[in-house]
């Protein structure tokens, strides 16, 4: 009998799929992170907010932050420092100028793209290792699992405790 799959019957933190996926964007994302950062001056979340307006334009800063999968301050926040750069510029309508379409400057688009390319080259090389006939099964198996926790997050967010990074693991009522 084959021994189990590690991914299915995990004996160690180091067996567990999220830990494995953060530890493979940990060092493919920092390749990114040091680029954005080093050479573009610009955050991670930033570029993630420029590369889905250039994939599309005239977003509202709350559909932002849905795609993005950030939440509404620190999406705020990274395109008040987007439109500081004159990266970004929000386009209000006539009818409610609270609502503001986003849209990348002449800036924000050279940026694009000129640090796409690179992303896309990072993508290509660590790709590179799998069989050109596994990705199709890849992509396929990462869109399942992606569906997969949206509905699991669907169905437990509301008994889920809300999250508060600023306490770490200290629970309310719980010394810590």
């Amino acid at each position: 009998m084959p021994p189990p799959v590690r991914l299915a019957e995990p004996a160690s933190l180091d067996d567990v799929l999220l830990y494995r996926l953060n530890r493979l964007l940990a060092a493919a994302g920092g390749m990114v992170i040091r680029l954005c950062e080093g050479r573009f001056g610009i955050t991670r979340r930033e570029w993630r907010i420029l590369a889905l307006l250039a994939q599309e334009e005239g977003l509202l800063s709350s559909q932002l932050a849905q795609r993005a999968q950030l939440d509404r301050a620190r999406t705020s926040k990274a395109i008040t420092s987007l439109v500081g750069k004159k990266l970004l510029e929000r386009r209000t309508g006539a009818g409610d100028r609270r609502q503001a379409a986003l849209a990348l400057t002449a800036a924000g688009r050279a940026l694009y793209d000129e640090l796409f390319p690179l992303v896309l080259q990072i993508n290509r090389e660590l790709l590179a290792c799998l069989p050109e006939a596994e990705l199709p099964r890849l992509d396929a198996a990462l869109d399942a699992l992606q569906q997969r926790a949206e509905q699991m997050m669907a169905a437990a967010g509301p008994a889920l405790p809300k999250a508060d990074r600023r306490r770490g693991a200290a629970q309310k009522g719980r010394a810590g």
